[in-house]
């Protein structure tokens, strides 16, 4: 076919595509219901049959094994998520374009979703199944099968996936960076704690409550501290606040690459380098809202 029986268009439109990688979030949500499935049906094939002694050479292959996997393992891989994090942060933050804050932000609700999925699992399934397991076989020490599970691989990993998302949003968000989110610290510190409030619940059934009852004040720490989680509803309603300013800014500047007359940035936006784009967009921070004109309210 020649060239000349094709119709020729006088402009072409070009549309940039804003695209989000979902591969690792995908991942994470897959292989972490694989995981929590998998302890749980652990915990039922072995946890009578092979948990109740904790001196028996059965318990120390079953249990004590999983133990000393997972310790090194999930708190190691912390550690090291957390530390690539900080050190392959954005070091010029201050010239973030819209388009690449905006993916950060969708990348920082898939953190936040992936933390709300692991406490889910981690109370809705593990803890109760934990106060279960006390009102069995009654007072017992810090690892049974029941505390393998929760103290040393559910709590682990939502603080994996719960400071990992601090630490993303600190060191690549501009409104994060500049201030600190006093809804995500509630939210990330709240269940961290419930960790060294286990060492204080494990030392009150030795010494003075040997039975499980769930309304002693003993167990109100737990009930606070989870609760801490529901400041989440806030970070998001921060993330919504500044995704109703990215979205236009970014979209209406890729529509036919010229901006429209309700563009407010439409004679800086035909000027180039860094002094024009400071001109056009204006980060916010989560202390202190930044207006498009860079004054603050």
């Amino acid at each position: 076919m020649s060239g000349d029986a094709l119709p020729r268009r006088a402009n072409v439109t070009v549309i940039k595509t804003f695209d989000i990688d979902y591969g690792l979030f995908a991942f994470a949500m897959v292989a972490l219901t694989i995981l929590y499935i998998s302890a749980r049906l652990y915990q039922q094939a072995f946890g009578f049959s092979m948990g109740l002694d904790a001196n028996s050479p059965e318990f120390d292959r079953y249990w004590m094994t999983l133990f000393r996997i997972e310790l090194p393992v999930l708190y190691g891989a912390g550690v090291l998520c957390w530390s690539y994090l900080f050190l392959t942060r954005d070091r010029s933050i201050e010239t973030v374009t819209p388009e690449t804050e905006l993916r950060r932000y969708f990348y920082l609700a898939m953190w936040l979703v992936v933390y709300s999925f692991c406490i889910f699992w981690t109370g809705s399934f593990f803890a109760d199944g934990d106060g279960v397991w006390h009102q069995t076989t009654l007072r017992d020490t810090p690892l049974t099968p029941s505390h393998i599970i929760l103290f040393y691989a559910t709590i682990p990993i939502y603080l994996f996936f719960g400071v990992g998302s601090f630490v993303y949003a600190m060191t690549r968000i501009p409104a994060f960076c500049r201030g600190v989110s006093l809804m995500h610290v509630i939210a990330v510190v709240g269940p961290f704690l419930i960790l060294p409030n286990l060492g204080f619940n494990e030392w009150g059934h030795a010494y003075w409550l040997t039975e499980e009852i769930f309304s002693h004040p003993l167990h109100w720490g737990f009930v606070v501290l989870g609760w801490c989680a529901l400041a989440l509803a806030g970070v998001l309603m921060q993330i919504v606040e500044r995704l109703r300013e990215l979205i236009p800014l970014v979209f209406k500047q890729d529509a036919a690459g010229s901006p429209t007359d309700a563009n407010p940035f439409r004679d800086a936006s035909k000027k180039c380098g860094p002094e024009a784009q400071r001109q056009r967009y204006k980060p916010t921070t989560v202390s202190g809202r930044r207006s498009i004109s860079g004054k603050s309210k």
